[in-house]
C-alpha cells in the first residue's frame, strides 16, 4: 500500500466517522450502534457547525484530485465528494428542515431500535430512552425553523407523526417485559415524548390554514439536486426527453404482448385488474409470490442466492403515505443473519370502499408478482444482500449508496424475470405497465418541479397513457409534490444498469448470466458511472 493510499484511507475513515457522529440515525441504519442514544441535532448552531465541517472536508478532499489512487479508492473519493455536497445542500440555510415538517419526525430513529433484535432488548430500550429524552428539544427547534410550509407536507406530517405516537405505545408494551430499573428509567422519557409529539401535532394542525407554500423546487434548485442524486451529467431537459422516447418504445411492446392475450392494452389490463387481493389477503399473496420468485431465480441461475432471512410485514404507520411498498434491509454493518423487511402498505382505514377496490385493482395479483421482483427477488432484497458482501476499499461505499443504481437494478431485474417467462404474459403486461410508470415518474418529477405541471395534466397522463387507476395516480401526484428527484432514479438508473450489463457481457462473452450479474453487484452500490472502471469494461 502506497503512502498516498494510506493517507486517503485515513482521511476517508475520519470523514465518515465525523458524518456518523453528526447523523446518528444514519449510523443506526447502517448497523453502527455506537450512537443509538442520540438524535440528529437540528438546532441552528449545530447545523452551522456541520456546514463548516463539511466545507472543510471538501477542501481537504480536493488535495487528492491530483494524487494517483487505485480505481476503487478514486471511486470512493468521487462518491464522497458528491455526498458531502449533497449533505451541504440538505442543511443549507434554506434547506428542507426549514419548510418540510417531515424532516423532524423521530419515528424512524425509534423504529430502527425496536424493529430488529440486533442487541438485547434492555440495551435497545435504554438507547431508545436517550432518543426519547431529546424529542421535546428537537421538536421545539423544528417549530422555530419551519416557515412557509406546503400544505401537502403538513398533511402528510400530521399522519406520520401520528404513527410515531403509535410507536410510543409499542415501546411502552416492550417496557412491560424488561427489568424494573430499565422500565423506571425509560418510562418517563416515553411520557415526555408523547406530550411533546402531541403538542407538535397540534401545532401542525394549526398551521394547515396558512400552509400555502409551493412544494415545487423550481428549475435551478431541482437541477442542482438532480445532478447530485443521479450523479451523472443529465439536465432536467435531457431526463425529460429520454423518458419521453422510452414511453414510445414501451407502448409498442405493450401492444404486442396485449395482442397475444387477445385485446388492446387497456382491455387486457382491465381483465388482469379483476384478479385483486384485499387488506386481508395482500400480505399472504406477497409471501406466496416471494416464494415463487425465489424458486424461479434459483432454477434459472440468474444470480448467486443468499439465504438471508426475509419477512413480509405490514408497513408501519410512520412510513405510510408515500409509497405502496419498500425494502428495509439491515445495514451493511449489522451482524450476518439480520432480517430484511419487505413492507406492504394496506389501505388507510378511512378510505371508502370504492377507493380501496381501485387500489387493489392497481396492485392486483399479477402486479404484486412484479412488485415482489422489484422489492425482493431478485430486486432490492437480493441485490442488497450482495452489496453487504461487496468489495469496497473504504467505508464510503458502505455508508452511501446510489439510489439510481439500487432502483435501476430493481427495474432491470423485472425485465430479466419476464424475459425468462416468470408469471407468463400476464406478469409481462404488468411489468411493461411499470416501465411506463417508470418513465412517467421521471416526466412528473421534472415537469412538476420545473414546468409547473398541473394536477389535471398529471392525472390525465397517468390514467390515460399510463393506464393507472385514479387512486394510484392521485397518490403519485402527492408523492411528486412530497419528493424531488427520487422519481427520476428508476428510469435513469435502469438505463444505466442495462448499459453496464451489456458492456460486461460483451467483454466476457463466455460468462453465464449469473456470472455477469454477480460481477455487476460485486462492488456495493456505487453510482453506475463508476462501474466501468471497477469492472474493467
Amino acid at each position: 500500500m502506497t503512502e498516498s493510499v494510506q493517507i486517503f484511507e485515513t482521511f476517508a475513515a475520519a470523514t465518515v466517522e465525523d458524518l456518523l457522529v453528526r447523523q446518528p440515525v444514519l449510523a443506526s441504519s447502517l448497523g453502527d450502534h455506537r450512537y443509538d442514544d442520540r438524535l440528529d441535532d437540528l438546532r441552528p448552531d449545530a447545523l452551522a457547525d456541520e456546514r463548516r465541517a463539511l466545507t472543510g472536508r471538501l477542501a481537504e478532499l480536493r488535495a487528492f484530485d491530483d494524487v494517483e489512487l487505485p480505481a476503487a479508492h478514486r471511486v470512493d473519493a468521487e462518491v464522497l465528494d458528491v455526498r458531502l455536497r449533497e449533505r451541504l445542500l440538505e442543511i443549507a440555510d434554506d434547506g428542507e428542515h426549514t419548510w418540510n415538517p417531515l424532516v423532524a419526525n423521530p419515528g424512524s430513529a425509534l423504529y430502527l431500535l425496536i424493529a430488529r433484535d440486533f442487541a438485547p432488548l434492555d440495551e435497545r430500550l435504554r438507547n431508545a430512552g436517550g432518543r426519547l429524552e431529546q424529542i421535546p428539544e428537537q421538536l421545539e427547534a423544528a417549530r422555530s425553523a419551519l416557515h412557509q410550509m406546503p400544505r401537502v407536507h403538513v398533511e402528510t406530517a400530521i399522519g406520520q407523526f401520528g404513527g410515531t405516537l403509535g410507536l410510543l405505545d409499542d415501546i411502552g408494551r416492550e417496557l412491560d417485559g424488561v427489568r424494573p430499573e430499565i422500565r423506571t428509567s425509560v418510562a418517563p422519557a416515553v411520557d415526555a415524548a408523547r406530550e411533546a409529539l402531541t403538542t407538535h401535532v397540534g401545532w401542525l394542525q394549526e398551521q394547515l390554514d396558512s400552509a400555502d407554500a409551493d412544494p415545487r423546487l423550481g428549475r435551478e434548485r431541482f437541477a442542482r439536486k438532480l445532478a447530485l442524486v443521479l450523479d451523472v451529467e443529465m439536465s432536467p431537459e435531457q431526463v425529460l426527453q429520454a423518458a419521453t422516447d422510452e414511453l414510445a418504445r414501451v407502448e409498442e411492446q405493450l401492444a404486442e404482448v396485449a395482442a397475444q392475450l387477445g385485446g388492446t392494452p387497456k382491455e387486457v389490463l382491465d381483465r388482469l385488474a379483476a384478479d385483486a387481493p384485499d387488506n386481508d389477503t395482500v400480505v399472504a399473496i406477497a409471501n406466496q409470490a416471494l416464494a415463487e420468485a425465489t424458486a424461479f431465480v434459483r432454477e434459472h441461475d440468474l444470480i448467486t442466492m443468499y439465504d438471508d432471512p426475509v419477512e413480509v410485514i405490514v408497513m408501519p404507520e410512520i412510513h405510510r403515505g408515500v409509497a405502496i411498498a419498500y425494502c428495509d434491509p439491515p445495514g451493511p454493518l449489522d451482524p450476518p443473519g439480520t432480517t430484511t423487511f419487505f413492507a406492504i402498505s394496506p389501505t388507510p382505514t378511512d378510505w371508502p370502499a370504492e377507493r380501496v377496490a381501485s387500489f387493489y385493482r392497481e396492485y392486483n395479483a399479477h402486479a404484486l408478482r412484479n412488485l415482489v421482483i422489484h422489492e425482493a427477488m431478485p430486486g432490492h432484497v437480493l441485490q442488497l444482500a450482495h452489496s453487504r458482501r461487496g468489495e469496497v476499499a473504504t467505508k464510503v461505499r458502505q455508508t452511501f449508496w446510489s439510489g439510481p443504481f439500487v432502483e435501476g437494478w430493481a427495474v432491470y431485474a423485472e425485465q430479466r424475470m419476464v424475459h425468462h417467462g416468470f408469471g407468463g404474459p400476464q406478469v409481462h403486461m404488468q411489468q411493461l405497465k411499470m416501465r411506463l410508470r417508470s418513465g412517467i415518474n421521471a416526466l412528473l418529477d421534472v415537469r412538476v418541479h420545473c414546468d409547473n405541471l398541473t394536477e389535471a395534466e398529471a392525472m390525465a397522463l397517468m390514467t390515460g397513457r399510463g393506464y393507472q387507476e385514479e387512486g394510484e395516480a392521485a397518490g403519485k401526484w402527492r408523492r411528486a409534490q412530497l419528493t424531488s428527484t427520487q422519481l427520476s432514479t428508476y428510469f435513469v438508473g435502469a438505463a444505466q444498469v442495462t448499459d453496464i450489463v451489456g458492456r460486461v457481457r460483451t467483454r466476457n462473452p463466455a460468462w453465464s448470466e449469473q456470472q455477469v450479474h454477480d460481477a455487476v453487484l460485486s462492488h456495493g452500490n456505487p453510482p453506475a458511472r463508476h462501474l466501468p472502471s471497477l469492472l474493467g469494461v
